[in-house]
């Protein structure tokens, strides 16, 4: 179980299923006791037997056996049986993107989705761009856009699917493509749709990344982020970057994680019936004037999400015209929760303008379709009867 050696960290290819692999993979009985969950180990050193000689762990920065079985959970679920990948967890979602971003070099430049979370935006343009890696924003709809914008110095080609709020999606498999040709690394944050929706490695990208503060976790009881890569010599440089930057997850956090994960699947099910109905609703309600959400046929992009994807989420966004409109309805829904972040089995409403995406220019968030009157749905599994009662109340 050495960290260097890497394979607590690998896909595991024993288990068909995913919902098995959830359960199993990274979680087998504990050897020394036979515990069914995985131990927290709470430690931030570990004894040594003299000088140079030790058991594998040496730091828990470097070394976390808790955390190394969710890394290898992960890496299970986004790469399937076929193929190897190694997870590292990161402290949050932004975490890991960071440390991502530093396999770059002043001078690099980076493909970007015009439309992301905020928080993404921020951390490219507030902070990266003074280290001098730049970036080029595209609508990845379009391969066309991406081509054009790659150049010589393209490192990296990102974006997120479906797209933070407005539910784009990237045509992985071609996007990809393109990426290959420029000798670029392609990246995937797979937040919102999961590995049980959705597996980027599968279609083409290289890295993959996830806040798993919100689905992963699924409680909206920890902040941690994952990123999952099928590529050895990607892995190299995160494993360095995860230990030399140091953004690594307590154990506890891990182990809520793997706690989580197991119930992703039937989560997942439930989230899915359930935004199904609400969107089908609020598609047929004369307050809603636009409802962003791919498992609806109105989507540009729904024959592209029954093709890459195993299901639509459950995240969901409606147009209801102006901020007095999205206000009431936040001061009025009773079973959703007005606040930040999404993915918990409570169902959350959340206003872009003023959370998510305050930090994106409002000529960019105008031109994007995220306007005032938009509102983001985090749909939960509670019972579908009582989300579409409190919807319609909420917009009447």
């Amino acid at each position: 179980m050495n960290r260097e050696s890497g394979h607590m960290r690998e896909a595991s290819m024993q288990y068909q299923g995913f919902a098995t692999r959830a359960i199993h993979v990274g979680q087998e009985p504990d050897p020394l006791t036979g515990a069914v969950t995985v131990p927290i180990y709470q430690t931030s050193t570990y004894a040594q037997e003299e000088i140079g000689r030790h058991k594998g762990f040496e730091y828990a920065r470097t070394h976390n056996l808790t955390r190394f079985c969710w890394e290898k959970n992960l890496a299970a679920l986004e790469a399937g049986n076929d193929q190897k990948a190694w997870g590292f967890a990161f402290a949050s979602g932004l975490a890991a993107i960071d440390t991502v971003m530093k396999i770059l070099s002043a001078g690099d430049h980076v493909v970007a989705a015009e439309d992301m979370y905020g928080g993404t935006f921020r951390l490219f343009e507030k902070i990266l761009r003074r280290f001098g890696v730049e970036f080029t924003y595209v609508d990845m709809t379009n391969p066309s856009a991406v081509r054009k914008a790659l150049t010589p110095a393209t490192r990296m080609v990102y974006t997120e699917s479906p797209t933070n709020p407005m539910m784009m999606l990237t045509d992985i498999t071609a996007i990809a493509a393109l990426a290959r040709e420029a000798n670029a690394i392609m990246v995937v944050d797979n937040t919102f749709a999961t590995p049980y929706v959705q597996q980027p490695l599968r279609l083409g990208a290289d890295i993959v990344i996830h806040s798993a503060t919100k689905y992963l976790g699924g409680h909206s009881d920890l902040v941690s982020g994952i990123v999952v890569t099928n590529r050895s010599d990607i892995a190299e440089q995160l494993r360095f970057l995860q230990n030399a930057a140091g953004a690594v997850p307590g154990p506890f956090e891990c182990w809520l994680c793997l706690r989580s994960i197991k119930t992703l699947a039937v989560r997942m099910r439930q989230h899915q019936e359930n935004a199904q109905k609400v969107a089908e609703f609020c598609a047929q309600h004369p307050a809603v004037r636009a409802v962003y959400y791919p498992g609806l046929p109105s989507h540009p992009q729904h024959e592209l999400a029954k093709k890459q994807m195993h299901g639509f989420g459950a995240m969901i966004s409606l147009e209801l015209g102006t901020r007095d409109k999205a206000q009431q309805f936040a001061r009025s829904v009773r079973v959703f929760t007005l606040a930040e972040s999404l993915g918990g089995v409570e169902s959350l409403v959340c206003h872009p303008v003023s959370m998510t995406h305050a930090s994106v220019p409002k000529e960019t968030r105008d031109k994007l379709g995220i306007t005032e009157g938009l509102i983001r749905l985090s749909v939960g599994i509670e019972d579908s009867e009582d989300l579409l009662e409190d919807i319609a109340q909420a917009l009447q």
